[in-house]
């Protein structure tokens, strides 16, 4: 993409910009999951401020998911509406991006929500649905994998044998 760089508002080095811009991507939310945030997920990598542009690193959570161009797009206007009209989002896929990203505070919020967030560790026996996963409603460990397949593609539909209540669960990848 070719991308003009506009120049910001005048630049103030007594104001602590990069603090600034990570509070506003701490208000972006993701499209899919609304109560949790880019900086929550984990895909904001890097915020690079210059006098005249700021450049932002974003990892997608996954190869071909549909709510990338969302993302960078919503973090654009989110951060022109606060007055910076010179930036750059910048797709990044190394290092990948896994659910260990995800901040703690972001697994609570989906917790919260009522999608169970994955482990801090990757394990593949989540994948396969082999692995326990408390229900977020009432923290049973008696659950069942319903569907690999949930509302999205990084989520699986699963439901409590104790509390009967369906849940989905956010894909450990």
């Amino acid at each position: 993409d070719n991308i003009t760089l506009i120049p910001l508002p005048p630049y103030s080095p007594e104001l602590n910009a990069m603090e600034q811009i990570w509070e506003w991507l701490g208000e972006v939310p993701d499209p899919e999951i609304p109560v949790v945030s880019v900086v929550d997920l984990g895909i904001v990598r890097k915020v690079d401020v210059r006098e005249s542009s700021v450049a932002i690193d974003v990892a997608p959570t996954y190869s071909g998911c549909p709510a990338t161009e969302v993302i960078e797009e919503t973090i654009v206007s989110s951060l022109a509406s606060r007055g910076l009209m010179g930036v750059l989002v910048r797709r990044v896929l190394s290092p990948p991006w896994t659910t260990d990203w995800i901040s703690d505070e972001g697994r609570e919020k989906l917790r919260a929500y009522g999608i169970a967030p994955p482990s801090k560790s990757s394990d593949k026996r989540e994948l396969l649905g082999k692995a326990a996963i408390a229900c977020p409603r009432c923290e049973s460990e008696q659950t069942s994998l319903v569907s690999e397949f949930g509302s999205t593609a990084c989520k699986a539909s699963w439901k409590c044998d104790d509390c009967l209540e369906p849940f989905e669960y956010f894909k450990c990848i």
